[in-house]
């Protein structure tokens, strides 16, 4: 809990910024609703919905190709964050389940559902990418020590089944997140199994052809 003596101490954005920072927050969690329900919605849809101005969304954001990036971007960020902490973890089984739980409920694996294809990566994201990579194949490596994640899988069979859970949708958004972490125990029951798994395992650089800017 946050004292009085600690809430005084911290720092405060000065007027402007703190508005232009609480703008940037309702502009990004609009664009989620928005880009998700249709990809193809015009930004000034965004700017509706974020009860903000169309120029002071563009000031932020000056073509929906950055917005899409940038969104795509901070969902990136919060699943690296989520690794992170799964990986303080010292048993590797919880960690990795934790975290598949964290991610989930977060739900960021929308957005590559939805928006993959839509704009162009840019090297700003290449450090996220690649950290996401070296934490989620660590993740797994410390499930497989744990002795109860099942042989055969791999890094990448976690992006299939994050999706899988991302593709659960009704029109309540509790039920949804209900219904989510119900299929997820379902999968996690089947990870802690024997048993080898048919065809052979997602392969490196086998779904980066989504992220290609469809014309």
């Amino acid at each position: 809990m946050t004292t009085q003596d600690e809430t005084a101490a911290q720092p405060r954005l000065p007027g402007r910024k703190a508005q232009a920072a609480r703008n940037d927050g309702l502009i990004l969690e609009a664009a989620r609703a928005v880009f998700l329900d249709d990809p193809n919605a015009p930004i000034a849809a965004v700017a509706e919905r974020a009860g903000v101005g169309i120029s002071a969304l563009y000031r932020r954001y000056p073509s929906k190709e950055v917005l899409l990036r940038t969104l795509c971007h901070e969902g990136l960020r919060r699943y690296n964050a989520e690794a992170d902490v799964a990986l303080e973890d010292s048993d590797g089984w919880r960690g990795f389940v934790g975290f598949l739980e964290r991610v989930v409920e977060a739900d960021v694996h929308s957005l590559t559902v939805h928006l993959a294809g839509t704009f162009t990566p840019d090297e700003t994201m290449l450090p996220d990418v690649v950290h996401s990579g070296e934490v989620t194949e660590e993740l797994v490596r410390r499930a497989h020590a744990s002795g109860r994640l099942r042989a055969g899988v791999n890094a990448l069979d976690l992006g299939l089944i994050l999706e899988a859970c991302s593709a659960v949708s009704v029109p309540d958004p509790v039920r949804t997140g209900e219904l989510r972490r119900r299929v997820l125990a379902v999968m996690v029951d089947g990870l802690a199994v024997e048993g080898e798994l048919p065809g052979p395992a997602p392969a490196a650089g086998e779904f980066a052809w989504r992220w290609e800017r469809r014309s």
